[in-house]
C-alpha cells in the first residue's frame, strides 16, 4: 500500500483582519494553479490515490480537492480531525487501515510541522522530522497495511520519494 502524504498548497498569509479565524484561510489563486499543474505532473507518473483524508481546514481540503480532481478515479475526500495542527498519529493510523482494507493508494493532506514528523514516524525516525516545502508530496510504501490491524505502524514504511512543485516545474514530462 503506498501513503501519499502532502502538505498543503500555497495560502494566503495569516492575516487576524482578513480571517479572524485562521482555519477559513484559502489557497492563493496561483496556488492553486501551481498545486493543480504540479498533481497532472505527478498523475502521469503513477500517483493516483483512490481516497484523499484532509484536515478541515480551508487550505487543506482545497488542496485536497485539486489532488482529488488532479488523479485519475476522481477519489473521495474525507475530512479528518485527526490532521488538524498538532496531528492525531494513532487516529490517521486507524483511518488509514479502514481505507487498506479496499484501497492501495491512499492520500493524506495536512500540515507543517506536523506532515515531517508524521512521515518521520512512519519509517522509523519518531524523534525526526522532514522538512516539507509548500504543496510538497511524499510517497510512503507498507508491505500490507491492510493485515497490520491496531498493532503500531510508526516504522513499518520505507520512504520511496519526496518532490517539491519546483523540482518538475521546468522538467518536461
Amino acid at each position: 500500500m503506498d501513503l501519499y502524504i502532502v502538505r498543503h498548497a500555497w495560502a494566503d498569509d495569516r492575516d487576524s483582519s482578513r480571517w479572524p479565524d485562521d482555519d477559513l484561510r484559502p489557497l492563493t489563486e496561483e496556488g492553486m494553479e501551481r498545486f493543480a499543474r504540479f498533481v497532472a505532473k505527478l498523475a502521469h507518473r503513477g500517483v493516483a490515490p483512490q481516497v484523499v483524508g484532509a484536515s478541515p481546514l480551508v487550505r487543506c481540503r482545497q488542496t485536497a480537492e485539486l489532488l482529488a480532481a488532479g488523479v485519475p478515479g476522481k477519489p473521495t475526500v474525507e475530512r479528518l480531525d485527526s490532521l488538524r495542527p498538532g496531528s492525531d498519529l494513532k487516529g490517521l493510523l486507524r483511518w488509514t487501515v479502514r481505507q487498506a482494507q479496499s484501497h492501495q493508494q491512499i492520500a493524506w493532506v495536512g500540515h507543517a510541522p506536523d506532515v515531517g514528523w508524521l512521515t518521520a514516524a512512519l519509517i522509523g525516525q519518531p524523534e525526526g522530522s522532514i522538512r516539507f516545502a509548500k504543496g510538497s508530496v511524499a510517497a510512503i510504501r507498507f508491505d500490507d497495511f491492510s493485515t497490520l490491524g491496531g498493532r503500531e505502524l510508526c516504522g513499518s514504511g520505507e520512504l520511496r520519494w519526496l518532490v517539491t512543485a519546483k523540482m518538475l516545474e521546468d522538467r518536461p514530462d
